[in-house]
């Protein structure tokens, strides 16, 4: 589903970011704020035993350029100080070619079970032109950690655990224009099916955190932009359109 995505942003005649395939869309996130809508009609969608969470959220940051925004959502060690709780720990690996390396422990807001889930990602960064960039994130590795805070916490190995969390990716786009960027999060997630019994009552819910979700992390990489362009800012919180948006999207 990820693949299929960016190579249909890259086809001759079609727009690089999902904003513009309808119009007034650029305008409404001007006056209103971060537009955000699931990818298609069904989501999740349903798979054999799982679901896809695939959500898409756009917002413009105004009086920026690409390179005022690349080193915020770059910056992995601080991820564990600037997206707590939802971020437990992180830690930078460097780079590995064109590709970024760096470890995250996410937070499971589960109301059914205390974990926390160890994931080992990569981050590509691609050039289009000047004025056009996007990157593809993903995790190698995935580990549930069972017991999370207690001390019967241990960490299970890959493919074991509630199957909460199985794959998580997201792509970020950046296009300047309109004196300023227009940074586009697609994030999906896939997780274990909800049992039919809630399904009636549980897939608002999943699709309301969501969009709530992407919300804030637009909204917090502008305040993190903004943050760091000011001298003597001090600190603030912060968002990059990264894995913890997506780790978001399938709470329960």
């Amino acid at each position: 589903m990820r693949r299929r995505s960016n190579r249909k942003r890259k086809q001759p005649g079609a727009h690089f970011l999902w904003l513009d395939d309808e119009p007034d869309r650029a305008e409404d996130i001007g006056t209103k704020g971060p537009y955000i809508a699931p990818a298609a009609r069904q989501i999740p969608k349903k798979v054999p035993s799982g679901l896809i969470h695939d959500w898409l959220g756009v917002g413009f940051v105004p009086n920026v350029k690409i390179e005022d925004i690349l080193p915020t959502v770059r910056d992995y060690d601080r991820y564990k100080e600037i997206y707590r709780p939802g971020v437990i720990d992180s830690i930078s690996h460097g780079t590995d070619g064109a590709k970024d390396l760096f470890f995250m422990r996410l937070a499971n807001k589960s109301v059914v079970a205390k974990t926390a889930l160890d994931t080992d990602c990569e981050a590509s960064y691609f050039r289009v032109d000047d004025r056009h960039w996007y990157s593809v994130s993903n995790p190698t590795h995935i580990q549930e950690v069972d017991k999370f805070g207690t001390p019967g916490q241990r960490t299970l190995p890959e493919d074991q655990g509630t199957g909460l969390i199985w794959g998580l990716s997201s792509i970020t786009r950046l296009e300047e224009r309109d004196g300023g960027v227009y940074a586009e999060l697609e994030a999906i997630a896939l997780s274990r099916d909800i049992p039919a019994a809630f399904r009636l009552f549980v897939t608002p819910i999943v699709r309301r955190v969501s969009r709530d979700s992407l919300a804030t992390s637009l909204h917090q990489t502008k305040v993190a932009i903004d943050v760091s362009r000011a001298p003597h800012a001090g600190d603030a919180f912060s968002m990059s359109l990264h894995l913890h948006a997506v780790s978001l999207l399938f709470p329960l």
